[in-house]
Parts: C-alpha cells; sequence; structure tokens
C-alpha cells in the first residue's frame, strides 16, 4: 500500500561546485521539479485519530478511533483542550506502535494557533525532540513529509507526524468571537475538531510512503477568509499537476485523490482546472473538508478546514482503507491559505 505522493526514479548525474570544491552526485533521489522518490520508504506502523462531537456525527464517524463528547476535553480553554486533544492522539498512536516513548527519535507537529501553542505544549509532556510546524491546513501533509524524509535519509528509526484543530480556538484567533454569532456565507468552511498522528517505521507489512512532492505558494489575491476553497485551489491544482508531470502518473495510478480541505466549492474548481490541464481526477477524487461533514444537515456550508481535517481523515479513514486492502494507492494533498490576523495588506 502507499500513502501520499510522487514520481518515478531518475538517475541523474549533477556536478556541483562549492567554494571552488567539486562535489559529485550520482543518483540524486529528486525527479522533476518539486518531487522526491524515496529510496528507504517508511512504514506508517500506527495511527489515532480523535475528533470533536460534531465530526463524530459526520458521515466517516466509524472510522475515528475516539470521539469526544465534550470539545472542551474538561479544560478550562479551548485552547488547552486542543493541546489534550494532541497528546492523547501522540500517546495512542505510540502505544498503537508497540513502542516505548524512549524509541521514538524525532516528533513533527503543527496547528493554527500563535506559537503553535497546542503542538507546543503538548510536546512539553514527551520526551522527544520536536520540530514545530505551521503549514496552517496543509500542516498534516507537511509533517508527514518531513517525518518521511528523515526516516529515508536514515536519521531515525522511530518518527510521530500529528497534527490538530480546534473550531472553538481557532474561529476566535482567524475570524470573531464565538459570542458574535455572526451569519456564515456559503462559502465558508468550518474548522474541524480533531488531530490525527502518526508513528513511522521501518518495519513491517504496514502502508508505506514512497513519494513527496511539495507545493509552492500560489496567492491570486483572494482576500475573504471565508471563501478558503478558492484561495488554496491554485496550489492544490498546481502541486497535483506538478505531482504528474514529474513522475509521469495520472489519475488512474491512485484509488484515491484527497485534497484538503478544499471544501465543496474548492473541489469543483481543482476538478475544472485540471480537466485544462489534461486530467481528470472527478472519479477518484475526494475532498477531506467536503467528506468530513453532512454539509446541509450540520450546517457547515462548503464543508471543513483547519489542520485536524486532513489528519484525521488520512490516519481515520484513509489508513483503515489502506490497512484493509479495500484500496492501494492515495495521493494526499494537504493545502493551507495564507491567512493572518494581523497582517495588513
Amino acid at each position: 500500500s502507499t500513502l501520499l505522493a510522487s514520481s518515478a526514479a531518475s538517475d541523474v548525474y549533477k556536478r556541483q561546485i562549492f567554494g571552488g570544491i567539486k562535489m559529485e552526485n550520482k543518483g540524486t533521489k529528486r525527479i522533476g521539479t518539486q518531487t522526491i522518490k524515496l529510496s528507504n520508504p517508511p512504514k506508517i506502523i500506527s495511527t489515532f485519530s480523535i475528533v470533536g462531537p460534531k465530526e463524530g456525527q459526520g458521515p466517516l464517524r466509524e472510522y475515528f478511533d475516539e470521539i469526544l463528547n465534550d470539545d472542551t476535553c474538561g479544560k478550562d480553554s479551548f485552547e488547552k483542550a486542543e493541546s489534550d486533544m494532541m497528546f492523547t492522539a501522540i500517546k495512542e498512536a505510540i502505544k498503537r506502535a508497540k513502542v516505548n516513548e524512549c524509541d521514538i527519535n524525532y516528533l513533527f507537529s503543527g496547528d493554527l494557533l500563535n506559537q503553535i501553542i497546542s503542538s507546543s505544549f503538548a510536546a512539553r509532556e514527551f520526551s522527544i525532540p520536536f520540530f514545530g510546524l505551521y503549514g496552517a491546513c496543509s500542516t498534516m501533509s507537511e509533517s508527514l513529509s518531513l517525518a518521511s524524509l528523515m526516516m529515508d535519509g536514515g536519521f531515525a528509526e522511530y518518527v510521530v507526524a500529528a497534527t490538530s484543530s480546534h473550531f472553538s480556538s481557532s474561529e476566535r484567533q482567524f475570524r470573531f468571537p464565538l459570542e458574535y454569532g455572526s451569519q456564515r456565507a456559503p462559502t465558508a468552511q468550518w474548522t474541524v475538531t480533531g488531530s490525527g498522528a502518526m508513528v513511522l517505521g521501518k518495519h513491517g507489512e504496514y502502508p508505506k510512503v514512497t513519494y513527496v512532492t511539495t507545493g509552492l505558494v500560489k496567492d491570486y489575491g483572494i482576500m475573504d477568509p471565508n471563501n478558503m476553497g478558492a484561495a488554496m485551489t491554485p496550489a492544490a491544482v498546481d502541486t497535483i499537476y506538478k505531482h504528474f508531470k514529474d513522475t509521469g502518473r495520472t489519475p488512474k495510478d491512485y484509488d484515491i485523490i484527497a485534497t484538503g480541505d478544499l471544501g465543496s466549492v474548492g473541489k469543483a474548481m481543482t476538478d475544472k482546472l485540471l480537466l485544462e490541464y489534461g486530467y481528470d481526477i472527478r472519479e477518484n477524487h475526494m475532498d477531506c473538508g467536503e467528506s468530513i461533514f453532512y454539509n446541509e444537515e450540520q450546517n457547515t456550508c462548503s464543508g471543513g478546514s483547519g489542520c485536524g481535517c486532513s489528519a484525521v481523515v488520512a490516519t481515520g479513514y484513509l489508513y483503515k482503507k489502506l490497512m484493509r486492502k479495500e484500496i492501494k494507492s492515495v495521493l494526499l494533498v494537504s493545502t493551507g491559505a495564507l491567512m493572518s490576523s494581523i497582517y495588513i495588506k
């Protein structure tokens, strides 16, 4: 089984000059412009997903490992609750991997909050070297990509990749106070309350990460925080296109192409724009944001968003599908919007 993404091998011979010293590099792992083929593909030996009550009422509820009855987790703030969710996801993923905390060489994780406090405070509870990441809604793919590269390079035996988000903590940082009760636009997305964690190892019959295609920042000037699907679509389209170009693959090489989280608006735009590039992904394209809620019944407009969205869909739904051999290959493409509460253009 293959999770994530990109490229066919190449045996390029390069000469580089650094300070007058010639350095030769045979068999680079880079292929095309943005893709790396992993020569020692790490295995995803365990995952754990935890979600809030609203997500637990959605269509993917049977795939989540823990559904909260209380989205405060018994804490006195939503921010503390989010950090507690991530701590639980990491702890339980390590337990499922049947390894000890001391066996984990690195933790890669991130979230939406200032100073990535959910991740930082969760990492405080572990004795694991920590890389804190911020990629907005793309952070699950970012953490998994970097963790996989660390494993492929032979720098670790076990690595954890994790991500979280919380509706209430994110909403009041990026949009409105919760008490405001603003009317949501049809294009708006609902930040997922959830956290997902993966443990990567070297051995066993588990889904493996074979390719990593890293996207570019594509800013087309979408300023509306209630239309993140339109803001993220250019990056999603470009990354998928570059992945196919770099690898020579086509949409038919994947059972599922999972974007996250464009919502219904961004998903439709992505399908249409990729057709203009000559790639039809409509038959096997799912969007994590569109799929996690019953959007009309649960009043989530265009769907879900947030770091936790593609995290819980990947660690829950996609991973279990791969483990059950119901699918064999997945292209996971998480994207993030350039939103800031302090930047003024």
